[in-house]
């Protein structure tokens, strides 16, 4: 089978990138590994910029029904130390810049702006090479297609990325491990409300529990860990022996926890991470700049580069090359100091100085 544009990978970007050229009348498909849309849970709560992620959903025609899913007020922001002492609390704002949404709904959204067959369920790429003027991508079940566009909006570890650079996804020093009060809510209901009306951050050094309270009283979250790669596969197994000495609320998140204590080790492409041009292929999202979470970017930026590479393409019609080159250069201009501030913000979170480094960056930012 033969694509025009090939998009390796159904996350915000990728379908950000479909939707923009969809609204202008230039069809594309998707080809994503995952057999469904439900085949896993997509993360927490994001809050969308105004100049990144909420300027990619107006280009995409979709900013209004954004606005639908918007949680007015999950915005506010709990420090404590170890002790659970409050040194930072600021309220939620229901007028928000950068309003939280969920980010399964959010993709959900994405997805129900397209035209039926635009994704391709079930397609895992296995293999991928040039083959003359086109790109040929081979998948798991044994399918294969040929493209003149391939972009790789495949995530962490793409499989398009290595025909561009020899970049790869370095451990950033920092291991998430994911936890989480459902069913029992009701039951600890005091211990969410300390929680405050949005985020709770507990940070010391080297660690930290982070918990979300969502609106319908839930809470989900993370505990951070500060280990070497080879011992991040332990820590899952006796978390709360790593938090001992902290004040016994705190660490109640953890040892009450209801979910499955998956292990998210952070990792990050080279701040720099750049490629030389090469005839029908590109990268957006964690595939061109996978960076940690502490910049609070990631997402705002996987859209506002499909938005953007779309804006290129309908800027240079019948013109690739120069349509890659173009967003290419905004690309790099624009992530490399995003990148930069998100390993910055990751050393403060966790540093010698933690909570207080903390605290400086949000007063910094509402300062800003």
């Amino acid at each position: 089978m033969k694509d025009d544009i090939a998009i390796i990978g159904a996350g915000l970007g990728g379908l950000m990138l479909a939707r923009v050229l969809h609204v202008n009348g230039i069809p594309a498909t998707i080809y994503e590994a995952e057999a469904s849309p439900e085949a896993r849970t997509q993360g927490g709560l994001l809050d969308i910029h105004e100049l990144s992620g909420q300027q990619a959903l107006r280009d995409a025609g979709l900013y209004d029904a954004f606005l639908a899913l918007v949680r007015p007020g999950e915005d506010a922001k709990r420090i404590v130390d170890q002790h659970g002492t409050v040194l930072f609390d600021h309220p939620g704002d229901p007028a928000s810049t950068r309003p939280e949404v969920d980010r399964g709904e959010l993709r959900a959204m994405l997805i129900a702006s397209l035209p039926p067959g635009t994704i391709r369920w079930g397609h895992k790429a296995v293999s991928l090479e040039r083959d003359g003027a086109r790109h040929r991508v081979a998948f798991a079940h044994g399918s294969g297609i040929e493209a003149d566009l391939l972009v790789g909006a495949d995530g962490a570890w793409s499989k398009v990325r290595p025909l561009l650079s020899d970049a790869g996804p370095l451990y950033a020093g920092v291991s998430f491990i994911e936890i989480g009060i459902v069913e029992g809510a009701l039951r600890h209901k005091a211990m969410i409300d300390a929680i405050g009306g949005g985020t709770l951050m507990a940070l010391a050094p080297g660690k930290g529990i982070m918990a979300h309270r969502h609106g319908d009283g839930t809470m989900r979250g993370y505990a951070a860990l500060h280990l070497p790669e080879a011992d991040v596969g332990t820590a899952r197994g006796d978390l709360a022996s790593h938090f001992a000495g902290w004040a016994p609320w705190l660490v109640d998140f953890l040892t009450l926890s209801e979910i499955e204590p998956l292990l998210r080790p952070i990792h990050a492409l080279p701040v720099d991470h750049c490629w030389a041009r090469r005839p029908g292929l590109t990268l957006l999202g964690d595939a061109a700049h996978l960076m940690s979470p502490f910049a609070g970017e990631g997402a705002n930026l996987a859209m506002l580069d499909g938005a953007r590479l779309a804006g290129a393409l309908l800027a240079h019609p019948g013109d690739g090359e120069a349509a890659l080159a173009a967003y290419e250069h905004e690309l790099f201009a624009r992530s490399q100091p995003v990148a930069q501030r998100s390993a910055s913000n990751l050393a403060r979170f966790f540093g010698d100085d933690a909570p207080f480094s903390a605290i400086d960056l949000f007063q910094a930012a509402l300062r800003r």
